[in-house]
Order: structure tokens, then C-alpha cells, then sequence
């Protein structure tokens, strides 16, 4: 029997209850009424998702430029939750948390992936440390790096866990190395229908989910073919190094290109050699300069600190920023993502 949007799998559970997508929609409109702003959220999703429409309205995190709104088949959010179960190996009846804001394509889908699958879902306040004080053992998470920072100590509690929103940082990857939860770095953007491609910590490649496609153009960027997510291509910004027809290396985002003095510079590259001896959050980025055109330089949060003459040796010649600037607070979008440009406008 085909899949539709409001069929709901003979085994989900919400909070411990079984429910079918009438008690969904009632419970929506409590959630709007009565509910936290969380809990809106989600409600009204809840009635977007079990109305008779073929699509829901989303938007974008805005993390490269204005957030925008887009329409996304549910059809095609149902495929994306299937292939996210096979990759996963997830099982009716596997106990889920949701921990994401329902505003944002993740948190949507962690709803949608247990309707569909037909996991026990828990549903919790997205803060900054969501795991708590709980007790349960939970077979898949979904969180953003900030929350992971927060909770390694009860992710002894988790069997999968995923994270998305930003890029893992050296310093998280180090102390998630040793756990014994399977953790994956995710890949992937509203337009895409959250994660196309999955890798554990501590690999280089990201590995491509079901029906999915991916190449290069003549940039160097990432083309990604998900037929039922898109009936086009997608073309990324991303730069990447393809391992194989499968596999990929992130190596950063074009739009951080810097070209100082005709050698072109991958910020994202220069900020994995650094992390690790800067206590603080920092970046790397550029300001005009008449000589090179752009000049790279070193943004950190907080106070400033002076530094040791050898400090940048781990760096290229070229790679050694010109300048270093010191911010009181980086700022971020509503989804917990860096927001490089405004960061420096403080």
C-alpha cells in the first residue's frame, strides 16, 4: 500500500501514546492553544502536516543569506524519511528524541520520520543541554553541535545520534571519539529535505543516503540528484573533493573564498588547523585591502589576548592572517549557525 502523508504507522508514539493522525491534529490545536512556544510549533505543524494539502511551507536558516520560504512535497519529505530509516537502520518501535526546533526543516522531519517509521517519540523543549536529567535510552537523536557540547555525559543514553546545523568542530570530535554511541556528522539544507549524506566522527568523507546523486561543477562544487526530492539538479556553494560516485570531502563554502594577492584561500581548511589552540570561538575571514585586494584575518570571540610569535606555525605561508580582530559576542541565526558577516559588523 502506497505511503501517504496521513498514514501513520501502526506503531508511533508520542510522549507514550499511541495516536493516529485525527488525535494528531486535535492534539495541534491544544498545542497552539495551551502549549509553549515549542509546543506551537509543533502544532502547527501538526495541522499543516494532516491537512489536505500536497505540501508544507518551510524556511530556510538564513545562514548564508536571508532566510527565504519554500514549498516542499510531502510526498518527497515521506522518501527523504525512508531513506533516512535505511541508512540508519531504524526500526518500528525505536525510541527517538526530539529535541530540534519544529520551525526548521530538522525538527520538522524528526516528526515526520516517526510517523512514517513508526518510532516511540519523546518530545522535549529544544535547549541547550536537552538530554538533562533524563534517565531514558533513546535508540536516535537529532542535534545541533551546541547541544552535543552540552550533554556528553548522558550521550551514554543514546545508541544513534546525528548532528547537523554546523560543522563538528576538532575540539567536539575529540571528546565524542571515544564514546560508544555511533555519532554521525550530517549533511545536508531545507532545499535537500535535511540530511543527504551521513559520516561517523573521526572520517574524512560523507557518505551519500539512498537514491542519491552527487558530482561536481565546473566550480568545484557539490551538484547533488535526489529524483524524489527535486526534479532538478541541486547546485550547492560548497566546495568538495569527490572520493568516489558515493563519497565526498566538505572543503568549505565558495562564498568564504578569499583571494589575497591571486592565492585563493579556503577559510574553512585554516580553521581546522587552528582549532584546538584557541580557547575561544573564532573564524576566519577578510577585509579589503588595497595591496592584496583581500587581506585574511582572525576573528575571535571575547577579550583580547596576545599571542606567542610561534603561534601560527601550523599555518601556510599565505594562510597566516594579517590582522587579528577580537569581538565581545558572535552572533547567530535562530537555528544556533554562525553568522560570520554580522559577527564582524559588531
Amino acid at each position: 500500500m502506497e505511503l501517504t502523508h496521513k498514514k501513520v504507522h501502526n506503531y508511533f508514539r508520542l510522549n507514550g501514546y499511541h495516536l493516529n493522525g485525527k488525535d494528531l491534529s486535535r492534539i495541534g490545536y491544544s498545542y497552539i492553544k495551551e502549549g509553549d512556544v515549542y509546543e506551537q510549533a509543533i502544532g502547527e505543524f501538526l495541522l499543516d502536516w494532516f491537512d489536505d494539502k500536497d505540501y508544507i511551507e518551510t524556511k530556510t536558516s538564513g545562514t548564508t543569506g536571508l532566510p527565504k520560504l519554500l514549498r516542499l512535497e510531502k510526498r518527497a519529505m515521506i522518501q527523504s524519511a525512508l531513506a533516512t530509516g535505511d541508512f540508519f537502520d531504524l526500526s518500528p518501535g525505536d525510541k527517538a528524541l526530539l529535541c530540534l526546533p519544529v520551525q526548521f526543516i530538522a525538527g520538522k522531519m524528526m516528526l515526520v520520520r516517526s510517523f512514517i517509521l513508526g518510532l516511540n517519540l519523546d518530545v522535549v523543549s529544544p535547549s541547550v543541554a536537552p538530554l538533562g536529567l533524563r534517565k531514558e535510552r533513546y535508540d536516535f537523536v537529532a542535534m545541533v553541535p551546541l547541544q552535543v557540547q552540552n550533554s556528553i555525559e548522558e550521550l551514554k543514553n543514546v545508541k544513534k545520534l546525528i548532528i547537523g546545523g554546523a560543522k563538528i568542530d576538532t575540539v567536539l570530535e575529540e571528546k565524542l571519539l571515544p564514546l560508544k554511541t555511533e555519532i554521525y556528522e550530517t549533511y545536508g539544507m531545507t532545499e535537500t529535505i535535511t540530511h543527504i549524506a551521513a559520516k561517523r566522527v573521526g572520517e574524512a568523507a560523507f557518505s551519500i543516503l539512498p537514491n542519491v546523486k552527487i558530482a561536481k561543477d565546473d566550480r568545484d562544487c557539490l551538484v547533488i540528484s535526489v529524483p524524489a526530492v527535486s526534479d532538478q539538479p541541486i547546485v550547492t556553494n560548497d566546495l568538495v573533493e569527490l572520493v568516489n560516485e558515493n563519497q565526498f570531502v566538505f572543503l568549505g563554502r565558495i562564498d568564504n573564498v578569499i583571494n589575497s594577492g591571486g592565492v585563493k584561500l579556503i577559510p574553512e581548511q585554516i580553521e581546522t588547523k587552528l582549532t584546538g589552540k584557541i580557547a575561544n570561538r573564532f573564524f576566519v575571514t577578510s577585509l579589503p585591502d588595497s595591496v592584496l585586494g583581500e587581506k585574511l584575518i582572525l576573528v575571535i570571540e571575547g577579550e583580547k589576548q596576545e599571542f606567542a610569535t610561534d603561534f601560527f606555525d601550523v599555518l601556510g605561508k599565505f594562510e597566516k592572517p594579517k590582522e587579528i580582530v577580537f569581538v565581545p559576542k558572535f552572533k547567530e541565526n535562530e537555528n544556533g549557525k554562525l553568522l560570520r558577516k554580522k559577527s564582524l559588523q559588531n
